[in-house]
């Protein structure tokens, strides 16, 4: 048996300092070896006890949590879990901490949440598990920052559906700063806390050419729109074959996730068949697997994150397995080849 994840715990609350230590410790795969309240204390924590997983508060006294990471990922890498309040503010934080290179985030519980964290054990067993690195953009090779959207692109007929989860915010960047204005119709499920996915579109639109904004219910897809499917307690489906839109749908979770990537990949299938690109990027677990192999069964063409450049190969390589992946390529090429796949030249239709 492997021995336990060993992580380190850091808030300035001592309260939700002994509800995450309690609720890690009900794991028995995973053990808490340490608490500190803020950097200073975390850093000496860190260095005599050397954790696998450091969990991290980001509003804390002497050095918010965001410095703090950032001198981690210069010094130290290693996997965090950001913890934060689900609020505006502490999504855009949240957000700019998976960018930095944080591993994933969770949303501190509201009064009398019935299972508070409720998958962080399992973030920090994957955390542990994973060879986490500063930055999947990095990683792959390429400067989202600097990216450049192609300019004689000439948008096919096609509709992109992309799903990710943990490692999705940086893989998201990489992908989508390579479209140009005039992108295909492309939606998203990414596995995120609700309220992050408001403040997560905000931030794509303002890095990427196309408009980027959060899935309504009726929205038409339109060339040069993405769509993120809002986190909470609804599904984001594509529907209406004359006139293709998004509809968002009260149904229980699927593989555990609401928004779910299978429920936007099975109605993709069903409403696209050829005419659709299934993208499939780091995340953990298996949603999406199953939808993609329906996407590629109804003729679409479909891609998966290779191993090396994800933060967790855990969607993308079940997906593999089961057949659904036609092609799998580094996060640096992925939204090169999603261009190709959907270019009016590539349909005869020049």
């Amino acid at each position: 048996m492997a021995a336990p994840a060993r992580v380190l715990v850091v808030d300035d609350s001592p309260t939700m300092r002994g509800l995450i230590t309690a609720i890690l410790n009900s794991d028995p795969e995973v053990r808490v070896v340490g608490q500190a309240g803020d950097a200073i204390e975390a850093r000496a924590a860190i260095k005599q006890l050397n954790p696998d997983v450091v969990t991290l508060d980001i509003e804390m006294p002497n050095m918010n949590g965001l410095e703090f990471l950032a001198k981690i990922m210069q010094l130290r890498p290693m996997p965090v879990i950001m913890v934060s309040t689900m609020t505006h503010r502490g999504a855009d934080a949240t957000l700019a901490a998976l960018e930095i290179g944080a591993f994933d985030c969770v949303g501190k519980p509201s009064p009398g949440e019935g299972r508070p964290f409720g998958d962080l054990a399992d973030k920090v067993k994957a955390a542990a598990r994973s060879q986490h690195r500063r930055g999947v953009a990095a990683s792959a090779g390429i400067d989202p920052a600097s990216a450049a959207p192609v300019s004689d692109y000439r948008v096919g007929r096609k509709i992109v559906a992309i799903g990710s989860s943990t490692g999705g915010v940086e893989a998201l960047i990489a992908v989508l700063q390579n479209f140009p204005r005039n992108c295909p119709p492309t939606v998203i499920t990414q596995h995120m806390p609700p309220t992050f996915t408001k403040s997560f579109a905000e931030r794509l639109n303002r890095l990427c050419a196309p408009v980027v904004e959060e899935a309504v219910d009726g929205a038409r897809l339109e060339i040069g729109k993405i769509y993120l499917a809002p986190g909470g307690d609804r599904h984001l489906q594509v529907v209406n074959a004359s006139a293709p839109s998004c509809r968002l749908v009260e149904r229980e979770p699927v593989n555990g996730h609401r928004p779910s990537v299978d429920v936007l990949f099975d109605s993709v299938a069903e409403l696209a068949g050829r005419n659709a690109v299934g993208v499939i990027l780091t995340g953990m677990g298996r949603d999406g697997a199953a939808g993609l192999l329906k996407m590629r069964h109804a003729g679409a063409r479909t891609i998966g994150q290779n191993e090396k450049t994800c933060v967790v190969y855990g969607m993308p390589r079940v997906a593999h397995e089961l057949g659904a992946v036609e092609h799998q390529f580094p996060l640096g090429s992925i939204g090169e080849e999603i261009l190709k796949l959907t270019a009016a030249r590539k349909e005869g239709l020049e």
